[in-house]
């Protein structure tokens, strides 16, 4: 099915679904998605292979930044780390998000800055502290079993849900946690975050991680893997009510 990517370091203003007008930062390559998942929905398709990976540093970056947020005339509500991957890869993310800070309060002190990150990278102390920097840091969780961790995300090598929510629990006190909830199969095995057991576990992770916020939605876009199937409104709502029952916000985008 049809995918992009986001051929530009700045993008947007696009209108978010769950952060409102948002000014998207890409600090992955332009000409391919490259990230430590390789998640069956990804808007931006499969991890790219047998193409040079060339990321932008600091220097190409700030200048870019500066420019725009000094011209700015759109309104907006955030600035968001996100893009053709998984942005806290690049090498120069603490200090990418240190001169974000400081040019966001120089031209835009109104504006919030976030990131969509999958959560795989908090066993890197430079990248949780940059990521506490940040207003909104808003980790990627989809699924707390391993199995459909692995159908769903398709995870590098070695990349265990355990260690993730591990390094969450060790390094965020109120985590923003957003999730995406679906159904499909890859080469005729299913997966469905929405079971009863896959819920059992999501809501007891939930209790222990003691979010300050729930992102609940489901697919809106063409998928890289066809076939998926979205979750009706309906049964996202019955999720979230169950999630408000612990006493936790919730943010529910059909």
């Amino acid at each position: 099915m049809a995918t992009f990517l986001f051929d530009n370091i700045i993008f947007g203003p696009v209108k978010s679904r769950r952060l409102g007008n948002s000014l998207g930062v890409n600090l992955l390559p332009v000409n391919a998605k490259f990230c430590s998942f390789n998640c069956v929905y990804c808007e931006c398709g499969w991890n790219s292979k047998g193409v040079k990976i060339e990321l932008p540093r600091l220097g190409d970056i700030v200048p870019v930044m500066e420019k725009y947020f000094s011209e700015n005339k759109q309104p907006l509500d955030v600035i968001t780390f996100a893009g053709n991957g998984e942005p806290t890869i690049n090498p120069d993310f603490s200090e990418i998000v240190a001169e974000t800070v400081r040019l966001r309060n120089k031209y835009l002190p109104n504006v919030k800055i976030s990131v969509l990150t999958n959560a795989s990278n908090l066993g890197n102390e430079k990248v949780v502290a940059a990521l506490k920097m940040i207003d909104e840091p808003i980790l990627k969780v989809d699924t707390f079993i391993q199995s459909d961790f692995e159908l769903i995300n398709q995870p590098a090598s070695g990349l265990s849900i355990a260690t993730i929510v591990e390094n969450i629990a060790s390094n965020f006190e109120h985590p923003i946690i957003q999730t995406m909830f679906l159904r499909g199969n890859i080469n005729g095995t299913f997966f469905d975050n929405t079971t009863d057991e896959s819920l059992r576990v999501y809501f007891e992770t939930l209790k222990r991680l003691n979010p300050s916020q729930v992102m609940v939605y489901s697919i809106a876009r063409e998928t890289p893997l066809s076939g998926l199937q979205p979750v009706a409104p309906d049964e996202l709502e019955n999720i979230g009510a169950k999630i408000r029952s612990f006493g936790f916000n919730v943010l529910v985008t059909p």
